[in-house]
């Protein structure tokens, strides 16, 4: 047989078998390229608020702080629910400490993280429901547990996920960052945890595809080559 007949089926079934995945890494790409990272992101929907702080607000100073924490790691002056607080890092985490008394404030209960919640929301939906997580589902699966998840009554069905030892925003999830995730799954193919870009699964369609490219070079020399007359 000629080669121009190879060439014609290695390209058919290597389109076949490619053409598929190859279908989905431009629809995936599309959907990445047009919907900016800062809207996936979330950053219109929850701000967190850096307003200054008076230099002259009566606080316990660093040195109470390593007294009654030795432990302590580092630390940061900044405001939860117009409370001035300690955020300490100690022992790999995080925990509030009241500024003006040095003492170590509870984990956030519910209606403060509603309060937390609807103070860094940036829309006009209602809170839903409020979950306590001790396991993070998929979509915050990087995330310390425990930790609140505060719903709103929105179009992009947005969560806010807050730290109850920090008060923390720990993520904005909403429909869109939700599509993104799905299809950045088909773009990668990582199907289980959906963050390996170096899987095997996905070296092998990407060497299937350059089969695909060069065979189709192959039979490029064929269907421009020297006419025949008629």
């Amino acid at each position: 047989m000629k080669p121009a007949f190879w060439a014609r089926r290695a390209h058919k079934w290597i389109g076949l078998i490619i053409g598929v995945q190859a279908l989905l890494w431009m629809l995936s790409g599309v959907y990445m390229t047009v919907v900016p990272l800062d809207v996936i992101h979330g950053d219109h929907l929850a701000h967190v608020h850096g307003d200054p702080l008076p230099p002259q607000a009566a606080r316990v100073g660093a040195d109470v702080l390593v007294e009654r924490y030795p432990q302590l790691q580092s630390f940061r002056l900044k405001h939860v629910l117009e409370r001035e607080v300690y955020e300490v890092r100690q022992d790999g985490g995080k925990f509030l400490v009241d500024a003006a008394s040095g003492e170590r404030m509870p984990q956030l209960d519910r209606d403060a993280a509603i309060a937390l919640a609807r103070s860094l929301y940036q829309g006009k939906g209602e809170v839903t429901r409020v979950e306590w997580i001790t396991r993070a589902p998929s979509e915050v699966k990087t995330r310390p547990v425990p930790m609140w998840a505060v719903h709103f009554a929105d179009s992009g069905d947005t969560a806010l996920y807050l730290s109850p030892d920090s008060g923390e925003l720990l993520a904005r999830r909403h429909s869109l960052w939700r599509w993104f995730d799905f299809l950045w799954m088909f773009h990668i193919m990582d199907y289980e945890n959906r963050s390996d870009v170096n899987n095997t699964l996905l070296r092998v369609a990407s060497v299937v595809g350059l089969g695909f490219a060069l065979s189709g070079i192959w039979l490029l020399f064929y269907s421009f080559g020297k006419r025949r007359p008629a």
